[in-house]
């Protein structure tokens, strides 16, 4: 990862109110927490899908991701050159996303929410293959969404297995 003292701008609340992509693109805020900013970041879906949820169905929901989703690929791309770095750490609504998807398809019950919260994050960091591949050779927009896209997979595929051999 980057270091914000090898940026060409140090992202902070101007950057971020400098353009609506930028806001965005760092989850309105959370993205700039010092450590761990992919996992606040993460922790900002809940609320967001929690909201569609009350208006939309599933279906409508799922909608909503796959626009958020090509959305995201335009503004992470400008806030990736923005800054010099395409997949800045605090560029977190790729997690956002993803994360909304995992939500969408989880079990009702806290302890299915915190299962997938905590799955997702593992896959996120650790990046097994193929993650690992696509984050190191996709690059701008569609390469900071879809390695996530990647690991929703994953802790999604998880789950259910777990699901599958619960009583």
């Amino acid at each position: 990862m980057t270091t914000s003292d090898e940026l060409h701008i140090k992202p902070g609340w101007r950057f971020l109110f400098s353009h609506p992509a930028h806001l965005l693109s760092f989850g309105f805020g959370s993205g700039l927490a010092l450590k761990a900013p992919g996992t606040f970041g993460t922790l900002v879906a809940f609320p967001l899908y929690w909201a569609l949820t009350l208006r939309l169905t599933d279906l409508g929901v799922l909608v909503v991701l796959v626009l958020a989703f090509a959305l995201g690929i335009l503004i992470c791309d400008k806030t990736g050159k923005a800054l010099g770095i395409a997949d800045y750490g605090g560029i977190v609504w790729d997690e956002i996303v993803a994360f909304m998807l995992v939500l969408l398809f989880t079990p009702p019950g806290w302890q299915w929410s915190l299962l997938a919260f905590v799955l997702f994050r593992i896959f996120d960091i650790v990046k097994p293959q193929p993650i690992r591949y696509f984050d190191s050779n996709w690059h701008g927009g569609l390469g900071v969404m879809f390695d996530d896209l990647l690991a929703a997979g994953y802790a999604l595929f998880c789950m259910a297995v777990i699901k599958s051999v619960l009583p």
